[in-house]
């Protein structure tokens, strides 16, 4: 979603310096008006906010050059760091004093919402900071690229959220594939039986925005199954540390750890169907 943040922030009319780690996804925003930066240090130095939008903490880890150390071999004196990616909150606990120790301020700010709410700003940001004062000043970012601001409080609160956010999400993925599947292999009329959720009372944006796709087989990733892994992988381990009973995360978790042992690592979530089926078939 880094691609339509930068650009709706470039359209909202800041000055945005990216840098991406594939060289082809750099090219993209050549001619932009965007600039573009050949290293993650000379793009943090050349903005007072930078966003972090990378799959897991190992990668910020890279891209800020933390080693086993934990700390920022750079100084962010006079400068803001907003992680909104999907982490452990102990990870971004410690993230937030390694940016503090540096001389920055420090905001997660994970996001509800995939790429078409990314293209049309119309994210979900939940924001946390040492300090609330720091998220106001964020304010005009998350405006430009977002249609609500939910202040949760001091980290890693938001982030405990997001991973409350992606249970009932990864949850829906699944039970959408899953009562498609049923009504297929029922004999049921698969575009009757989609028509009907989404006239009823379990309509939402998810369903719309799957039924289409599941009616097609299209999977296509929007929420790739790597991603749903990932943050699933995290709800249950949060989980485990509170002691916490979560059985449809553990299945969840399950069901997704066979889906990219099969290779489908780059299948839109709803691809999990193919699990079911092939394994009805064995």
């Amino acid at each position: 979603m880094g691609d339509p943040i930068a650009r709706n922030l470039h359209k909202a009319g800041m000055a945005v310096t990216v840098y991406c780690r594939t060289p082809a996804t750099r090219q993209a925003f050549r001619g932009s008006g965007i600039a573009v930066s050949d290293s993650a240090v000379n793009a943090i130095q050349a903005s007072d906010t930078t966003i972090l939008l990378v799959p897991s903490g190992q990668d910020v880890d890279q891209v800020l050059g933390r080693g086993t150390h934990g700390r920022i071999p750079f100084s962010l004196d006079g400068k803001t760091i907003i992680l909104m990616a999907t982490v452990a909150p102990s990870y971004s606990r410690d993230l937030a004093s390694a940016v503090v120790e540096a001389g920055g301020r420090y905001i997660e700010a994970p996001l509800s919402g995939s790429r078409a709410p990314a293209e049309s700003a119309q994210l979900v940001v939940l924001a946390s900071a040492p300090e609330d004062a720091w998220i106001g000043d964020a304010m005009p970012v998350f405006d430009a690229i977002g249609k609500r601001v939910l202040r949760c409080g001091t980290v890693p609160t938001a982030m405990r959220m997001k991973l409350a956010n992606q249970l009932l999400l990864i949850a829906t993925f699944e039970a959408i594939s899953e009562a498609t599947h049923f009504a297929r292999e029922s004999g049921l009329a698969v575009n009757l039986f989609l028509e009907m959720a989404m006239a009823g009372p379990l309509a939402n944006d998810v369903l719309r925005m799957k039924a289409p796709k599941l009616l097609v087989d299209d999977f296509e990733q929007q929420a790739p199954i790597r991603h749903v892994f990932k943050d699933i992988g995290l709800v249950c381990d949060e989980a485990e540390q509170r002691g916490l009973w979560l059985p449809i995360a553990r299945a969840n978790r399950d069901l997704f750890e066979l889906a990219m042992r099969r290779g489908q690592a780059n299948d839109d979530a709803i691809g999990i169907v193919k699990v079911l089926r092939n394994h009805e078939a064995a």
